[in-house]
């Protein structure tokens, strides 16, 4: 199988990398995940492989914004056009499936229901080899403030939360993208917290309920393990 390749958008928050590591060694982390080849590429400074050099796609997170419409989010997004066309299998995380979103024809915003940041409820409302769970609820780790506002045309909504109505969507056959981090841990979500306290107190969000409920969510970190699964099963 060609390499799992990690377009990197982003790094996580300072205390975050200092301690645990880029988005990627975040991935690799994931109990379960497979033994893949993984190759980093940073996007914003360098071109993504030839596709025939690619057995799948992961995008990272980002404090970047796809608004922005930087050259290099716009050069990612063609490289992942043409990824979805000839059926490489691809999933984005956060910035990573808003890019997807922006790259495909959907909208993106500044999230209508304001930032979305702790362990939440996401609710399941169809299910397939990806996005599964025992039941019709599990818990996800979130951590953003835009998001996939309008679907691309033929993408499916499966999963929403309160704050984020497309917080899971199957945006073609071999396509996903999770606006949640399922790399994320409940000590990467305190850090979080931690960085955006000030932040959340000045939009009216309870920073310290947000630290205290925050847990590990196994059931949406083995959403990432069923996607890395199915792409090395070629």
């Amino acid at each position: 199988m060609q390499p799992i390749v990690v377009l990197v958008t982003g790094e996580p928050i300072a205390a975050v990398e200092r301690q645990r590591g880029s988005f990627s060694a975040l991935f690799r982390g994931v109990p379960g995940t497979p033994p893949v080849e993984w190759r980093d590429v940073d996007v914003r400074s360098a071109d993504p492989p030839p596709l025939a050099q690619v057995g799948a796609a992961l995008i990272t997170g980002s404090p970047a914004s796809v608004m922005e419409r930087a050259p290099w989010m716009l050069r990612a997004e063609a490289w992942l056009r043409g990824a979805v066309a000839a059926k490489v299998p691809v999933l984005g995380v956060c910035f990573g499936h808003q890019l997807l979103g922006s790259a495909l024809g959907g909208r993106v915003e500044r999230n209508p229901r304001g930032r979305e940041l702790g362990t939440v409820e996401l609710r399941l409302h169809e299910t397939d080899e990806v996005v599964r769970a025992r039941g019709a609820t599990l818990s996800v780790n979130m951590s953003h403030g835009d998001a996939v506002t309008r679907l691309p045309e033929g993408a499916r909504s499966l999963a929403s939360t309160a704050l984020t109505e497309h917080a899971a969507v199957r945006f073609g056959p071999r396509v996903w993208g999770l606006q949640f981090h399922p790399e994320f841990d409940a000590a990467v979500v305190r850090a979080y917290v931690e960085a955006r306290r000030e932040a959340m107190q000045a939009e009216g969000l309870d920073a310290e309920a947000a630290w205290a409920s925050a847990r590990d969510c196994p059931e949406g970190a083995a959403i990432l393990v069923n996607f890395l699964g199915l792409a090395s099963a070629g």
